[in-house]
């Protein structure tokens, strides 16, 4: 959702070298059932029309280039009508927000999507309206209103409504624009039902069994089991979104569903576990990898990929709309930068690239520095830098000149940080994540191992094994920015052969140990296939 919620990272900040190398098979096995996910925050994407709004229609035009870049999957923020521009609080779910395109501009880009073999997730965040939404409109002072049962009211009278996070009862939104917000009554009958036809229509917009013009699936934003705390709203993962869901896999048992758990410092396990869904997102582990700590990637990596239910998994991730982006985390550093890129592509689960993340864009959110306002989250949401002068077409400077946070902006013209720099320049970053994704890809191991931590002798080297049938990724990161000299744990008796994906540091081995010398922030990706005993 918008963020309200303040996050609190501790950083170290270190002036480093970059020293890694490529050595990564030419043999590609693309491993069609593992995706990896690009969070597009569409207004800022690209424009199709010239009036600086990132559109639909913008990102269907840009879908080679994300298929370019590999990734299999996109995830939007909302589309729904809302007076805010990044369509939370909408003031009306079954109408799309004309800035950014029609219902068919949608259909259209879905089925782009399916024709590319890629797919399309939809964030629903239905747990709250403004006082737009007909549901209000109709009830206030109206307790006869067919609809005075979908809002959660605090007096009888129904003149007033109840507040929603963290208490708030309006929002300004960084143009100005205002609205009184409150909460949908989740025990609502009527409510529920609601839901399952609004989820149902766009899984299945013409109802006839054929899913390709659907959503591929759902984000459900700010989800919990007793909403807000309040203790009006609880036991809702099994009164109603495990129902609900139960309900809409039994159409289309394709179906995902991918919680944003409202507390940041929860594994998710419960969500997992209890309401339903599929994915969580790894917030505790982004947190460990922004701090650079071997203890904490390694202890949450663990709990993160190795207790998942069922068929469920983590979403792994650095940034989201939300928070700040990793590049400003990390002072810019393009060493530092690929850690982050290797461990979001490689340590496992379902990774998440937020747009921008693979150009290095920056920006730090700036909670309550203009006030209670959407524009504390827009440097963490400007436009995609398509180019080095940061002008052309396609720009989606929608925010431009509109306050401070424009005076101040992170899109610089001719910075190194933008796509045309960055695609001519074979050292960038850019080029980075596209060969990391393709490590990911091309290797089933990678793809979709189960993840074991590997002990080693140094509080700044993290590794770790990707295990998939009779071979195994091992990948060694140095966090550093000092050589490290390192014994790797490795299985007694060995019985197999090995070759470097990635990386220039040769091991000597001994006995069951690894001897290597890593250079500041190298990485080291080898493959091992057992060899079978007789």
């Amino acid at each position: 959702m918008i963020h309200i919620k303040k996050i609190m990272v501790v950083l170290s900040v270190l002036v480093v070298l970059m020293s890694c190398g490529d050595s990564t098979s030419s043999q590609k096995v693309e491993i069609s059932d593992h995706e990896i996910i690009y969070h597009v925050f569409q207004r800022s994407f690209y424009d199709s029309n010239g009036d600086q709004i990132g559109d639909l229609k913008g990102l269907t035009e840009k879908l080679s280039y994300l298929q370019d870049l590999g990734v299999t999957s996109i995830l939007l923020v909302p589309v729904f009508e809302s007076i805010y521009y990044h369509n939370y609080f909408s003031s009306d779910f079954e109408k799309l927000d004309s800035t950014l395109g029609t219902k068919q501009d949608y259909f259209d880009l879905i089925k782009a999507v399916h024709q590319r073999g890629m797919k399309i997730y939809m964030d629903m965040e239905t747990q709250y309206v403004s006082a737009g939404h007909k549901w209000f409109l109709d009830a206030y002072k109206n307790s006869s209103s067919p609809f005075s049962d979908y809002i959660a009211w605090d007096d009888s009278a129904h003149t007033i409504p109840s507040s929603i996070v963290y208490d708030l009862r309006s929002f300004t939104g960084y143009n100005g624009d205002s609205a009184v917000l409150t909460t949908v009554n989740m025990n609502s009958e009527k409510v529920k039902e609601y839901n399952f036809e609004l989820f149902k229509y766009w899984m299945d917009p013409n109802g006839d069994g054929n899913f390709s013009d659907g959503v591929d699936g759902f984000r459900l934003d700010h989800m919990m089991d007793d909403l807000d705390n309040k203790g009006r709203w609880t036991h809702l993962f099994n009164n109603f979104w495990k129902p609900m869901i139960t309900q809409l896999k039994q159409i289309n048992p394709k179906i995902i569903f991918m919680a944003e758990q409202a507390n940041w410092g929860s594994l998710g396990l419960e969500y997992l576990k209890n309401s339903g869904v599929d994915r969580v997102f790894a917030f505790r582990l982004a947190f460990e990898i922004r701090n650079f700590s071997k203890s904490g990637i390694e202890k949450m990596a663990d709990s993160s990929l190795n207790y998942n239910p069922g068929n469920t998994s983590q979403i792994i991730f650095l940034e989201n709309h939300d928070m700040p982006r990793f590049s400003s985390i990390v002072g810019n550093d393009p060493a530092k930068m690929r850690i982050g890129a290797a461990l979001n592509l490689l340590i496992g689960g379902t990774p998440s690239i937020y747009y921008g993340q693979e150009l290095g864009m920056k920006g730090i959110s700036s909670f309550g520095k203009w006030g209670m306002t959407d524009a504390n989250e827009i440097p963490v949401r400007e436009a995609f830098e398509w180019y080095a002068a940061d002008t052309g077409k396609g720009m989606a400077l929608w925010y431009k000149n509109s306050g401070p946070w424009w005076d101040s902006t992170n899109v610089k013209s001719y910075d190194g940080i933008s796509l045309e720099e960055e695609k001519a320049d074979l050292n960038s970053l850019w080029h980075f994540y596209k060969k990391m994704i393709s490590l990911h890809k091309s290797h089933e191991t990678i793809a979709s191992g189960t993840y074991q931590t590997i002990q080693n002798n140094s509080d700044s080297v993290v590794s770790f094994k990707r295990i998939k049938n009779n071979k195994a990724a091992i990948v060694v990161i140095n966090l550093s920015m000092q050589e490290q000299h390192i014994l790797l744990d490795m299985e007694e008796n060995p019985n197999y052969s090995e070759k470097q994906l990635w990386g220039n540091d040769a091991f000597m081995q001994q006995n069951n140990k690894w001897q290597i010398k890593m250079p500041p922030y190298a990485i080291n990706v080898w493959e091992l296939e057992y060899k079978k005993t007789k």
